[in-house]
């Protein structure tokens, strides 16, 4: 056995002009709650340090800035580096992050029991719009507001396994979970904030939830690895975010999940061991894929019609046989 204890740290509403120190103050609080319980590892949600911003308009360049985190750890954010080596505990944090080229991304780093970051990963699958739709009830401006992750899907080893990380719309998408997959990892870790209302696409408000541990499951059976997805949850700001967070199994069955849409700690001992009984078997990829057959799914950004498809994988413009 290699048992891992992860708490997963849904953290209710945070207000727009709440300050830094007090949500540094609240996670510090579920970090030694975390540490009493066990764990070796506390998980925070995306853009833990702040409300969701994106779901406002701002012309204001400084106004906007004042969201971001320019160095990490800094002044308001080192009181959690030092809980994190004072106890002994590991975290995963999502933020956001402004370079010093001035690039802005939503970022996650992996933080050891030493307090020192092992790991980061930006935002890949930006979702939302990029120029101010009024007409929405709230907005969703991420594509405004972040570039598109430049560091790609990596696998870090920390904490006796190999764990990956990913950030809310990334859950959604297979091509996620098989990349950290081929690299062997054994727990991926997801902070989210996602509204129960979709404005362009209201008939799917009704499975906001299904779909939420839907993805996450099937991304944990079909790689073989532990998932532990962590919400901001409830109404913030006047938009209802859906919690759920969740520690799924390599089986895909959920093992823990918050049943507040505030703060709230779900725990788990994983034994990353479980992974190898589906890779070795249903999921070993090295004896059943057949990347020869998957063209498409390199070839082409969205779907093209059958002509396309043929010339970008010419297995399809085959005669039968």
């Amino acid at each position: 056995m290699r048992p891992l204890t992860v708490a997963a740290a849904q953290l209710g509403p945070i207000a727009l002009e709440t300050s830094r120190s007090a949500t540094v103050s609240r996670l510090v609080g579920l970090m030694e709650a975390a540490k009493a319980r066990g764990a070796d590892l506390i998980v925070y949600p995306e853009l833990a340090l702040t409300t969701f911003f994106p779901r406002w308009y701002f012309e204001d360049e400084a106004e906007l800035d004042r969201f971001y985190e320019r160095e990490m750890p800094g002044p308001e954010t080192r009181p959690l580096f030092d809980a994190a080596r004072d106890l002994g505990i590991g975290f995963h944090l999502g933020y956001a992050e402004l370079t010093a080229d001035g690039t802005r991304f939503n970022t996650a780093i992996l933080v050891d029991r030493s307090g020192s970051i092992v790991g980061k990963y930006r935002k890949i699958h930006l979702p939302g719009h990029g120029e101010h739709e009024p007409w929405r009830a709230f907005q969703h401006l991420e594509k405004r507001y972040f570039a598109a992750g430049n560091l790609g899907f990596r696998v870090f080893d920390a904490f006796g396994g190999r764990i990956g990380m990913a950030i809310c719309n990334d859950r959604r998408w297979s091509e996620t979970y098989r990349v950290l997959g081929l690299q062997g990892a054994e727990m991926v870790l997801i902070g989210y904030n996602t509204p129960i209302h979709n404005p362009p696409a209201p008939e799917h408000d009704r499975l906001s939830w299904h779909h939420n541990e839907l993805v996450m499951q099937a991304g944990a059976y079909q790689n073989a690895t532990f998932v532990v997805g962590v919400a901001k949850a409830g109404v913030e700001e006047g938009v209802h975010q859906m919690g759920g967070s969740l520690i799924v199994a390599p089986t895909g069955e959920t093992v823990a999940q918050a049943v507040t849409e505030a703060d709230e700690l779900v725990v788990a001992t994983c034994d990353l061991d479980l992974c190898r009984s589906y890779r070795d078997s249903v999921f070993a990829f090295e004896r059943h894929r057949e990347p020869g057959a998957y063209a498409l799914i390199i070839g082409t950004k969205g779907p093209v019609a059958p002509d396309e498809a043929r010339r970008i994988d010419p297995a399809l413009a085959r005669p039968d046989d």
